[in-house]
């Protein structure tokens, strides 16, 4: 993921309610959201290397991963993807998984993470260094820079999200995703300096990104109740912003199923 705004402990039906898009090289291999014949994990999968960007399972937990912008910090490491899976995948709660790999950190390519449960929820990086962050009550922003960085696009979307949740309709999710396919461009005076020059920090600084090569690939509403039921709804997107699908799945974690339609 690239851009996330979410809701933790904030809302009267929801216990985590979160909106993000995927941004990546149209290029590379995705499956769309559905749940995994070989892993108890509900969402995309990245077919190069074998993670998700994010997934939740029948248990009522939920994981995202977005890279840090960083053009001088080599991409070397273990792949982020897998920290999701690892996670989702095993049978650690948030709080012991967040102890645990806080040791072991560093060894991937420069990360955030973000881990929910129905008790807890962290965040976790290791840039500069490897460090772990309780996640409290309220809304929260995150995009390819540390935890609540205040980007343009992720104060936008963490705006929008708390305007949703004063407007008091828990089941419309439109407003989420028109948020998440906003295309304007920040002013140049709040675009930050991550090192990639001043053309492409102005076309990265929407919260939807439109290319040829490279593109917002996803866009995704999870939104989990206080008793386990939930939703997760996804959109694709090809080269040039080009609508390529939708996927919703109904969860009720009490009973493990899940139903979709496309």
């Amino acid at each position: 993921m690239c851009l996330i705004a979410f809701s933790w402990n904030a809302h009267p039906r929801w216990r985590l309610l979160l909106a993000g898009n995927r941004d990546e090289f149209h290029a590379r291999p995705s499956a769309a959201l559905a749940r995994w014949s070989d892993a108890p994990i509900i969402g995309g999968r990245d077919l190069e290397a074998a993670g998700t960007w994010l997934g939740v399972t029948a248990d009522g937990r939920c994981c995202v991963v977005t890279n840090v912008r960083d053009p001088h910090d080599p991409q070397l490491g273990v792949s982020r993807g897998l920290l999701a899976t690892d996670y989702l995948g095993g049978e650690l709660d948030a709080t012991q998984h967040a102890r645990q790999l806080l040791s072991s950190a560093a060894s991937y390519r420069p990360f955030n993470l973000l881990t929910f449960d129905a008790q807890a929820a962290f965040y976790l990086g290791n840039r500069p260094e490897p460090r772990v962050q309780a996640v409290t009550p309220g809304v929260h922003g995150l995009s390819n820079a540390d935890f609540n960085t205040p980007w343009p696009k992720t104060r936008t979307l963490m705006q929008r999200l708390q305007h949703w949740i004063e407007a008091g309709d828990a089941f419309d999710f439109a407003p989420l995703f028109e948020a998440l396919a906003d295309e304007q461009v920040a002013p140049d005076a709040q675009l930050p300096d991550t090192g990639v020059g001043l053309e492409r920090e102005r076309w990265l600084s929407s919260a939807f990104i439109r290319g040829a090569e490279y593109g917002t690939r996803a866009s995704t509403v999870v939104a989990i109740d206080h008793d386990g039921g939930g939703v997760i709804a996804e959109r694709r997107f090809g080269p040039h912003g080009r609508f390529e699908g939708e996927t919703l799945l109904r969860l009720a974690w009490q009973l493990g199923d899940a139903t979709s339609s496309q």
